[in-house]
């Protein structure tokens, strides 16, 4: 799930990334084009029950393309994306719009 909160003067994006605990992972991390796709670069805090969450602020004003890295060894996307787009592997990226 996606939540948004954009700044007084509308300059960045609050944006809080949150995973359910039905993507049964022990790891999580959000990968995109903000972070050049690094997979150490934003890990999500786990929650007690599971779940994982992890807000970044983002210039506002833009689309953005990201994934879910799961256990080091799996990509999910966000089933609350503002869209998809296709991407050079064959599958799809998830879009978040700030």
């Amino acid at each position: 799930m996606l939540k948004k909160k954009y700044s007084d003067n509308n300059q960045s994006c609050q944006v809080t990334f949150e995973l359910p605990v039905d993507v049964n992972a022990q790891t999580a991390s959000v990968c995109g084009e903000f972070n050049a796709w690094d997979s150490n670069a934003q890990p999500m805090k786990r929650r007690k029950d599971g779940s994982f969450t992890l807000t970044l602020s983002l210039d506002a004003g833009r689309q953005y393309r990201f994934r879910y890295w799961l256990n080091g060894e799996r990509w999910e996307n966000d089933s609350t994306a503002d869209g998809y787009a296709p991407n050079p592997f064959g599958s799809e990226d998830s879009l978040v719009e700030t």
